[in-house]
């Protein structure tokens, strides 16, 4: 007696269906609780260090050493701008590069940072 060999495929399909399905939801649940902000996590801002911030935002451009890649170089850069116009970089941007980069509650420290930059 022959045995169909249809029985093996049907049930990869139901279960493939299935797990589908199943990870829909969850990613449908997820990105629900995203939307409202549940994350899980306590939604607390942590504070960073000018040089984590610098780390997480501004080394793509400026370099791993300052010395600019497709921003300028900003090695000394409290001797060519003011503290007021490195906070206004830090706030609106100049350029390509956008503006809001450093929290607003670490601006001071970061524009501290920059200008004694060496």
């Amino acid at each position: 007696m022959k045995k169909n060999a249809i029985y093996p495929y049907l049930l990869i399909m139901v279960f493939g269906i299935g797990l589908v399905f199943a990870l829909s939801l969850i990613g449908l649940y997820e990105g629900k609780n995203e939307a409202e902000g549940d994350s899980g996590e306590s939604g607390e801002v942590v504070a960073q260090t000018p040089e984590e911030i610098y780390t997480n935002n501004c080394i793509g451009c400026h370099g791993q050493n300052y010395e600019g890649v497709s921003g300028p170089a900003l090695i000394n850069v409290g001797d060519r701008l003011s503290r007021d116009e490195i906070e206004t970089v830090l706030i609106n941007g100049r350029g390509i590069m956008p503006g809001g980069l450093v929290p607003e509650e670490q601006l001071d420290e970061m524009v501290d940072w920059l200008s004694n930059l060496k």
